[in-house]
């Protein structure tokens, strides 16, 4: 292992003249805030180390902050370590030793460079102590970069070398910080969106690409690229043979590929060869859990990665120490707030997850990781499924976007593995009420139509499919739903599923409404409302059937509608079915307006509306509720109408313009 070793002396008056500066042919680009704080930490503090993520930009940033004339030190001394690979005991002692003995002139010199594998003959720490007394006691700084290598000797040093030498400052540079009580950290994050798209401009020209990119090309690779400003100049690299958007879309599937000939440390011209040096530096364990956790496509808890990660050669229990030491190192980051009450979530960086994909490959543990990650997904749709029915219909909402690319990865998984399409569609058909309740019809179809044919055609959970799909298509093509039923109603009768029974009947009801038939509506809601159990999972509880018949009554029957309604709201569900709560109380304002009570109307649909808020994202029953009541504001929905109002129906012709039944997408 060898390390290189730099000198700054100090000149007259305080000034530092530099004698060593590795510096890209960029240098710094949107690092002014942090390129200050740097500086403002040094006059501060004699501990400050600068750490974030693999090719983030530590170096250069700490080279420029110390290249200002005046500065507290008189004299500065840079060791930095080259090919990332673990080395022997003491050796990070001989080099600082070496370095300071240089920067003394040369008195105290007791070992050289040239001595056999860089050790000195009486000790590294006895060359340290020699070389530490032989110092001038002027300010100075010593810079120990890139130190991941030998990080767990480095805190024992710098701590020693505080103790021993008042006046010295000491700068860091490593991807986690030291852990001594007294070290500054300036953690060092990706760039952003617009300084990243400079420095690939500035990259690209450096390369010789004289014709402008497409700004919005540009700004996808930098999003792809996560801001790293060593993946951009690669990448800035490759502009040279590839427009930015054939560049965009190769990084799309995969950015380990990315090399360059121009960065002197040969880690740097490859992104798979920079997160190697990473790898190669973490614990066994620490490598496997890497790797397994590469299956995640967005955030992750920890139950969550010990789920995945755990078996025969890594306990449950070495999983959060693994998860902590990838955070630490940038491979992972925290995607939920320090603090929360939340339980915390992981995201591990995309260049890190592709690399960790590579190495599941080599290991032979793909399709065991994908597995598992199936068998999560499902339970965690399950639950999500369980917390809806139970009432607590937020925190269903919010489980699911938490984890929706994960669903979605295996939904696209299953659609390519048949192995997986039955894990799927089990997974899409637990969360029936995100695809109804928020607008997602189209995705929830395709997800379902799309794995259909890869599972048999006569099986009870092809027909559960075959349900959801013609539910979910009702509105788009209603010819494709009523094929889908016609071939899953003789299976749930031959199955006696009374669930889903009733719930095709309920999609029956959906397409009558929809071509008009009020009447045939009425009857297939009816149908659906008596014969789905109260409680049974899967689907809609009768409520939401009811709430549909009472919306489709109150066109033609307002009395019968009210109390329709009532009977939903009664539902053993009712309580805490915040979505058929809000399409019942939707069904009696709608009432009362064809009954002649516009105030009232008006009144019911706002409390509606705030309960909807205060308690579930649900964008069709808010937008219904909603031109419900601008329809009502726009006529004479200002008037008391509780009292004096005629028998039902006497009085429509007095009050607002005819509200018009929704459309059937307001109750699927």
């Amino acid at each position: 292992m060898t390390g290189v070793v730099g000198v700054w002396a100090g000149q007259g008056g305080g000034g530092v003249r530099l004698l060593e500066r590795a510096a890209g042919p960029q240098g710094l680009v949107g690092r002014e805030a942090e390129l200050a704080a740097v500086r403002a930490a040094l006059g501060a503090h004699r501990l400050v180390s600068v750490t974030g993520a693999a090719g983030v930009g530590k170096s250069r940033l700490a080279l420029a902050a110390v290249a200002p004339e005046e500065a507290p030190w008189r004299a500065m001394v840079r060791v930095r370590w080259h090919d990332g690979v673990p080395v022997g005991p003491r050796a990070l002692a001989g080099r600082i030793a070496q370095a300071l003995d240089a920067a003394a002139g040369g008195y105290g010199r007791v070992g050289t460079a040239g001595d056999p594998a860089d050790t000195v003959r009486v000790g590294a720490a006895r060359e340290l102590a020699d070389a530490v007394r032989a110092l001038p006691d002027d300010e100075l700084l010593l810079i120990l970069d890139d130190v991941d290598p030998v990080h767990g000797q480095c805190a024992g040093v710098v701590q020693s070398l505080l103790m021993a030498l008042p006046a010295l400052r000491v700068l860091v540079t490593a991807r986690r910080p030291l852990g001594l009580g007294d070290e500054h950290v300036v953690r060092l994050a990706p760039l952003a969106t617009e300084p990243a798209a400079e420095l690939l401009r500035a990259s690209a020209e450096a390369h010789g690409v004289t014709s402008e990119p497409d700004p919005a090309a540009v700004a996808r690779v930098c999003r792809l690229l996560e801001g790293n400003p060593l993946a951009i100049e690669l990448a800035a690299a490759q502009l040279t043979d590839l427009p930015a958007d054939d560049l965009a879309d190769r990084l799309q599937d995969g950015q380990c590929w990315l090399s360059a000939t121009g960065p002197l440390l040969k880690r740097h011209r490859s992104w798979r060869a920079s997160l190697g040096a990473v790898h190669a530096l973490c614990e066994p364990g620490v490598r496997k859990a890497w790797r397994r956790l590469s299956v995640f496509a967005g955030d992750f808890t920890e139950r969550a990665a010990v789920f995945v990660c755990e078996g025969a050669d890594l306990s449950p229990d070495r999983v959060p120490g693994a998860l902590a030491h990838l955070t630490a190192i940038g491979a992972l980051e925290r995607a939920s707030e320090l603090g929360s009450v939340l339980e915390p979530r992981y995201r591990m960086a995309r260049a890190a997850r592709d690399f960790g994909a590579e190495r599941l490959a080599a290991a032979g543990e793909s399709a065991a990781a994908a597995s598992r990650h199936a068998r999560h997904c499902r339970s965690t749709a399950a639950v999500a499924e369980t917390l809806w029915n139970t009432g607590l219909q937020q925190q269903a909402v919010r489980l699911v976007q938490d984890e929706l690319a994960d669903l979605t990865a295996l939904v696209r998984r299953g659609t390519l593995d048949p192995g997986h399409a039955e894990t799927a569609l089990e997974t899409v058909l637990h969360l029936w009420f995100w695809w109804v309740a928020h607008e997602r019809a189209r995705e929830g179809a395709g997800h379902v139509l799309a794995l259909l044919p890869r599972l048999p055609a006569a099986e009870w959970l092809t027909a559960r499919g075959q349900w959801l799909a013609g539910w979910l298509t009702t509105g788009a093509d209603p010819a494709t739903a009523q094929r889908l039923l016609d071939r899953a109603w003789p299976i749930a009768v031959l199955c006696g599923d009374d669930a889903l029974v009733g719930r095709i009947a309920h999609v029956h009801g959906t397409l009558a409404w929809q071509r008009g038939d009020l009447a045939a509506a009425a009857a297939h809601y009816r149908h659906a409302a008596d014969t789905v159990p109260p409680l049974a999972p899967g689907g809609p509880t009768p409520a939401v059937s009811l709430a549909a018949l009472a919306i489709v009554d109150s066109a033609t029957a307002p009395a019968r509608a009210v109390r329709t309604a009532r009977r939903a709201l009664a539902q053993p569900t009712g309580h805490h079915d915040t979505w058929a709560t809000a399409l019942a109380q939707y069904a009696r304002a709608l009432a009362d307006v064809r009954a002649g009570r516009p105030g009232r109307a008006r009144r019911r649909a706002e409390r509606a509306l705030a309960h909807l808020d205060a308690r579930l994202d649900a964008p069709q029953p808010r937008a219904a509720l909603r031109r419900l009541l601008d329809t009502l504001r726009d006529g004479d929905g200002d008037g008391d109408g509780d009292a004096g109002a005629g028998p039902a129906g006497t009085g429509a012709g007095t009050g607002p313009r005819p509200v018009p039944v929704p459309a059937p997408r307001t109750t699927p």
